[in-house]
């Protein structure tokens, strides 16, 4: 990088490569923060060397520097970009994403996000979908539901679009659940409704499922609604979609929409109801007064 009566210029691109190899050393020696300062240099000294940014990301993961990793990963993402390799930017972001996921699920989100939108802008979309799948299981983790039911439903599109129908199913049942916990019952039927254009979805067991949830949730029976979520069409799904069933409670405290007295009677028999209505009829017998 010096100049002289000879050298006028910095040799820019051999100071890369030295640098670059200084931070194998490095990283080697266990020194990471030497590592990850070689890294920036060589970046610096070679704008155009997107993956030293990348490798300066992983020196500050090794250093439990999370957030500054991820910035940094972020920023060879767009350099990615920028020259026209957009698979490698999203692989990028999705590696950031992993870094940060425990630390900080919403910058996760967003992360999964940006690569789900970079591979569909590339009509890679069975690799949006994965980036997409992580990013709904996240917000539903974090209970942000209603940004969850957006997510699933951006997922089932694309399950739709591409043809893979029984996982638009699947999707289907995990909007409800997420509409269920949001209480707006309307929504949950209204994605139910709007299923039946799916091919094969009315009368698939999953339809029949949701259904009998539907009815159960509606008619604030907890027994019938329990009975659904612990069945094995609830239970093996994702682990966030499978405990968002074991939770459901319906409103009103689970009591079934019936008289109260007609459970009574009907433990105690026609000639207890015959009794509980002479009652009714006696309750006047002596005038209103």
């Amino acid at each position: 990088l010096k100049t002289g009566f000879l050298k006028w210029k910095p040799d820019y691109d051999s100071a890369a490569t030295e640098y670059g190899k200084a931070a194998v050393a490095f990283k080697n020696a266990k020194q990471f923060d030497q590592a990850r300062e070689a890294c920036l240099r060589e970046a610096e000294a070679h704008e155009n060397n997107k993956a030293a940014y990348e490798q300066a990301g992983m020196m500050l993961k090794e250093m439990q520097r999370l957030p500054e990793a991820v910035q940094l990963i972020e920023k060879a993402s767009m350099m990615y970009l920028e020259n026209g390799t957009p698979d490698t930017a999203a692989i990028a972001l999705e590696r950031a994403g992993k870094l940060i996921e425990n630390v900080s699920p919403e910058k996760a989100v967003q992360l999964y996000q940006q690569a789900a939108s970079v591979f569909e802008n590339e009509e890679r979309l069975r690799q949006a979908l994965e980036m997409l799948g992580k990013a709904s299981r996240l917000l539903v983790r974090g209970r942000r539901l209603d940004e969850a039911a957006l997510s699933l439903q951006k997922e089932k599109s694309i399950y739709k679009e591409i043809e893979n129908y029984p996982t638009c199913y699947k999707k289907t049942i995990a909007q409800v659940l997420v509409h269920l916990h949001r209480n707006d019952y309307v929504a949950a039927e209204r994605c139910v409704r709007e299923s039946y254009s799916i091919p094969g979805f009315n009368g698939s067991e999953d339809c029949a499922a949701l259904e009998q949830l539907l009815e159960g949730y509606d008619q604030q029976d907890q027994d019938q609604v329990s009975e659904v979520c612990n069945s094995p069409l609830f239970k093996y799904m994702d682990n966030d979609y499978a405990k968002l069933g074991l939770t459901l409670v319906v409103p009103g405290g689970g009591m079934k929409k019936k008289s109260p007295n007609a459970a009574q009677d009907k433990a105690r028999g026609p000639a207890a109801v015959g009794s509980h209505a002479d009652e009714e009829e006696d309750e006047y017998s002596g005038g209103l007064c």
